[in-house]
């Protein structure tokens, strides 16, 4: 028989994490159904997709600066979403671990090449 309380017994098992988790991805959400809505109704006004009109499109400040909020808020919430999938599905501690190292990782990487492809074509000095 324990004197532990039921909190004393949960304190400290990372439920706390699992809020924060839980908060960043509905917020995520939330920022990401503004956003894709412009952009899908953004890319619908085009008259094409070729890289003449995508690259005059994001030369215009008003669709440059939202399209750098969406790219991070993407990969943010995407991150989210794997690591849930990984964290339930994958019981390994150590193979766990290197999964969501290289995930987040991978997400980084795609979301920084995205932000810089971004800034190259509003910029100008695509090629």
């Amino acid at each position: 028989m324990s004197l532990r309380t039921p909190l004393g017994r949960v304190l400290g098992l990372g439920t706390s994490s699992g809020v924060h988790h839980w908060w960043a991805q509905r917020l995520t959400a939330l920022a990401l159904a503004p956003l894709g809505a412009w952009f899908v109704v953004s890319l619908l006004t085009l008259p094409d997709l070729g890289y003449a009109a995508v690259r005059g499109w994001l030369a215009a400040p008003r669709n440059a600066v939202p399209m750098l909020l969406l790219v991070p808020v993407v990969a943010y919430h995407s991150w989210l979403g794997v690591a849930v999938v990984l964290e339930d599905y994958v019981h390994g501690r150590v193979t766990k671990t290197v999964a969501l190292l290289v995930v987040q990782f991978l997400h980084l990487l795609v979301a920084t090449a995205a932000l810089l492809a971004v800034l190259k074509l509003a910029l100008g000095s695509g090629a």
